[in-house]
């Protein structure tokens, strides 16, 4: 109940318990009048003064009637009033209390729809949370890819800058290689070159010497040789003589040729012993065993 309620209702029955008292308390019966007692004789004056005290007091006592009839008036408009505020007032109340009524079950509905709503964004939220941390997730797992792929792509472009490298660098050694080849073989086929023609050149010094040595025997034989017109002109023999190092002779065989003159040529090399031999190795290498036509000259 609110504060002016109480106060009316305590009002209200304060006028009641007033209401009360004055109508114990007052005189408002008709007292039958008192029978006239012989009155004793006394003065005219006196009679006319006791009527006057008479119709005074009559005269309060209506007058307290009127004003406590008044009073009884204004008690019972003041209780009717009372209770006409009292009821606007429980009126008041009543639809205070449908009111606050009404308002308690608006709040427990804007409190549930509240916990409903404070629930569904718990749930919003949560979900909100778990997709933000499935999103940092991804992106955590976005960036450790792109790292790893990053790092993947530079150890390929280094794997690749390497494999370049390495086949640049082999290129380039193949291509060294080839030169060096190239410049090796040109090389050996310009020493085999100067191989074949000191080889050439020697060859034929050897021969040059092979034949001047040979000359030299042919001359040294056809000094000691003895002949015989009538029996070796225009005959010929071809001799093979085998020398030692000194130019002694160790062995002649005849080939094709005249007998006479074959005989004659073979005591004219062993007359001679020591036929002259060249000091250089190789030419006397290929003159060891060397093959000459003696033909007698006349």
């Amino acid at each position: 109940m609110s504060q002016k309620f109480v106060v009316a209702l305590i009002v209200s029955l304060l006028l009641h318990g007033i209401l009360a008292a004055v109508l114990l308390l007052g005189d408002f019966t008709s007292h039958p009048k008192p029978k006239p007692t012989p009155a004793p004789m006394v003065p005219i004056q006196a009679v006319v003064v006791e009527k006057s005290k008479v119709a005074e007091q009559v005269k309060k006592i209506k007058d307290k009637k009127a004003n406590d009839a008044r009073k009884l008036r204004e008690l019972e408009s003041q209780v009717a009033s009372a209770k006409k505020k009292r009821q606007s007032e429980e009126r008041q109340i009543k639809n205070l209390e449908k009111k606050r009524k009404k308002k308690e079950l608006e709040k427990k509905k804007a409190d549930a729809a509240a916990k409903k709503s404070k629930a569904k964004a718990a749930a919003a939220e949560k979900v909100r949370k778990k997709k933000l941390a499935e999103q940092k997730k991804a992106e955590k797992a976005a960036a450790v890819a792109k790292a790893k792929r990053v790092k993947e792509e530079q150890a390929a472009k280094k794997a690749e800058a390497l494999r370049k490298k390495r086949a640049a660098d082999k290129k380039k050694k193949e291509k060294l290689a080839k030169e060096r080849a190239l410049q090796e073989q040109m090389l050996a086929e310009q020493m085999a070159q100067e191989m074949a023609s000191r080889q050439q050149a020697r060859k034929q010094q050897v021969m040059t010497e092979l034949q001047r040595y040979t000359a030299l025997i042919k001359q040294t034989i056809m000094r000691n040789l003895i002949t015989d017109r009538s029996t070796m002109e225009g005959k010929s023999c071809k001799l093979t003589i085998s020398l030692a190092r000194s130019g002694f002779v160790t062995n002649v065989q005849s080939g094709q040729g005249n007998a006479t003159v074959c005989a004659a040529a073979k005591t004219a090399v062993f007359k001679a012993v020591n036929l002259p031999v060249s000091q250089d190795p190789e030419v006397f290498k290929a003159m060891r065993t060397i093959s000459l036509t003696v033909a007698p000259e006349f």
